[in-house]
């Protein structure tokens, strides 16, 4: 596996098996086979590789660093701050992408604040330190930090409260860490969002220009819900209106956003190569070939530029998943899928010669990578994993196979049923054990087990992906004969109407939402950067699905993004 150089050889000559074994025509004559009419690939490979920026070197490292230094003198040694000042800069680093430059300073600085409870205290400084504990993994109990919030009659939150904008948006944000069964914070959630819609607090004297958009901004979709890169770009340009910002944490930003932009681009541009050498996508073209879409899956899942090795991992994982998923839900015939899965299940090379040719150069292609990453994994830590990679690759395809023959046999699952195999077939389980062996230092055999078990973890971010792809692919996936989503088994089900089915499914994410939420507090057998990863995939899910299909449609407002992230920078 290639972390910074295109290793090419391997997949040229994977490229020359393709074009010397496909049979493309004998194959698509003898079964009828359906049609996705994926739009293709908008994505140039000219225009990924002319993508440059120059916002590297030397000068620009100087710059960071100083700008980095002056940040972190102001969060530890400025004596004009108060604890609420903290927070709030604490807050702005996260938000503008820049955090993990004072990963040990914000630690100090929240164990430090973390004792530090009083009535006497405002709303807006509460519900702020309360989400920054939450969000660093603290255990803290909203009833005794918003207990003093309500009022002692009705025990319903004071009405003035909402007096205090920033204080009511702060709650508001703080609301979505709640775990299952803290009804404190759903009176929370439902209070804040009741009164923040109101135009009146939106008038007052103490809502400013900025104060304003950040409401609106909550409003559309909660913090802990969002993209962190996609956050940061927004957060930046948002912050021009904020007199109160020292001008070295914005310039800071600005400047590492470019730079990250810049190592991000090469890392496009190699996974670009390696597609291109591979030469898959042109000879399954029933299949959609997202590599740029991909690469911003990789981005949404791990933000962090130090890890684009992981990165890059990642997208070249979702490149196999696509057009196998493909092959399961609308090409492949039933007899050739119970094949392909055996084949799958058995990892072994001799076995494909009794697949169809388009289904040889998936496993095949798939082989060679997933022994490359394992071949690299071995050198880093002396361990061979391919057991473990290839056992989850069996169960995804497995899984896949299971919706085939729901299809095939005309069956529509309980909703129970369909999300038990719906929360693996969606590749998060997958996707986040990859992420641990290309991110961990310390490999543990113990969480590898485990992991290859589905932990909750896992169950519950996979549970929000898969939830959030239903509520926007389901329609347009019926509509080619795609087996029945997780609407549509509910509404089977109860019989109920589509729109009632809809809001359960809400439902269940708001549920899984807190079961996650409880993970990232409770679980202490993870690395945090895996904790951040299960949680990231489900907000990058949210991204994508959030205005439709976004991935199989990607000309809209994903292209936007990816243009956004990767190839405009920002004016400093």
């Amino acid at each position: 596996m290639s972390c910074g150089k295109s290793r090419s050889q391997s997949a040229c000559r994977l490229s020359k098996t393709i074009k010397s074994t496909f049979d493309h025509d004998h194959q698509k004559g003898s079964i009828d086979r359906r049609s996705a009419n994926y739009h293709p690939n908008i994505w140039d490979f000219d225009f990924i590789q002319s993508l440059k920026s120059d916002y590297k070197g030397e000068l620009y490292e100087k710059q960071r660093n100083k700008l980095v230094e002056s940040v972190r003198h102001i969060l530890l040694n400025d004596q004009n701050m108060g604890s609420l000042a903290k927070f709030e800069l604490i807050e702005a680093l996260q938000r503008l992408g820049i955090r993990y430059f004072f990963e040990e300073e914000i630690e100090k600085v929240l164990m430090n604040g973390h004792e530090i409870i009083t009535s006497k205290e405002g709303l807006h400084v509460a519900a702020l330190r309360f989400k920054l504990l939450r969000q660093q993994g603290y255990r803290v109990s909203p009833e005794d930090v918003f207990g003093v919030f309500k009022d002692t009659n009705s025990y319903c939150f004071k009405e003035s409260l909402c007096e205090d904008a920033k204080g009511m948006l702060s709650l508001y944000e703080a609301a979505h860490f709640a775990l299952e069964g803290e009804d404190i914070l759903e009176e929370a959630k439902a209070f804040t969002t009741k009164h923040l819609k109101e135009p009146y607090i939106k008038s007052t004297p103490t809502i400013d220009r900025h104060l304003a958009k950040l409401m609106n901004h909550s409003l559309e979709l909660p913090l802990r819900w969002r993209t962190p890169r996609v956050e940061a770009r927004w957060y930046i340009e948002a912050c021009v209106d904020d007199d109160s910002l020292h001008p070295d944490v914005l310039q800071l930003a600005k400047l590492n956003f470019n730079m990250v932009q810049a190592a991000q681009q090469e890392e496009l541009k190699e996974l670009s190569r390696w597609w291109k050498n591979l030469d898959l996508a042109s000879h399954v073209s029933f299949a959609r070939d997202r590599l740029v879409e991909n690469y911003f899956w990789g981005l949404g899942i791990i933000p962090d530029h130090r890890y684009g090795c992981c990165r890059i991992g990642i997208a070249k994982l979702i490149s196999f998943t696509t057009p196998i998923d493909d092959i399961y839900d609308i090409y492949g015939s039933l007899d050739e899928l119970e094949l392909f899965t055996s084949v799958i299940e058995s990892w072994d090379i001799k076995a494909m010669e009794k697949l169809p040719n388009y289904m040889k150069l998936c496993f095949l292609a798939l082989y060679n990578t997933i022994n490359e990453i394992s071949y690299f994994l071995l050198k880093k830590h002396g361990l061979d994993l391919v057991y473990y990679l290839k056992e989850m690759w069996a169960g995804i395809c497995k899984s896949y196979l299971v919706e085939a023959r729901w299809y095939h046999n005309k069956y529509t699952p309980s909703l129970e049923e369909y999300l038990e195999n719906g929360f693996i077939s969606i590749t998060a389980p997958l996707i986040l054990l990859h992420t641990y062996v290309l991110l961990q230092e310390d490999i543990s055999v113990e969480a590898l087990e485990y992991l290859t078990t589905h932990p909750k973890i896992a169950r519950w971010s996979a549970m929000i992906v898969r939830l959030y792809n239903d509520l926007a692919t389901s329609t347009d996936e019926l509509g080619r004969g795609d087996v029945h989503k997780s609407i549509q088994c509910y509404m089977h089900e109860k019989g109920v109407t589509e729109e009632i089915a809809r809001d359960h499914i809400k439902n269940l994410i708001m549920e899984a939402w807190k079961r996650l939420n409880k993970e990232q507090i409770e679980n202490s057998l993870w690395p945090k950067a895996l904790i951040d990863a299960a949680i990231n995939f489900a907000r990058a899910a949210q991204l994508m699905y959030q205005d439709g299909d976004g991935y199989g449609v990607s000309n809209g407002s994903t292209k936007s993004w990816v243009l956004e992230l990767l190839a405009e920078p920002l004016i400093l």
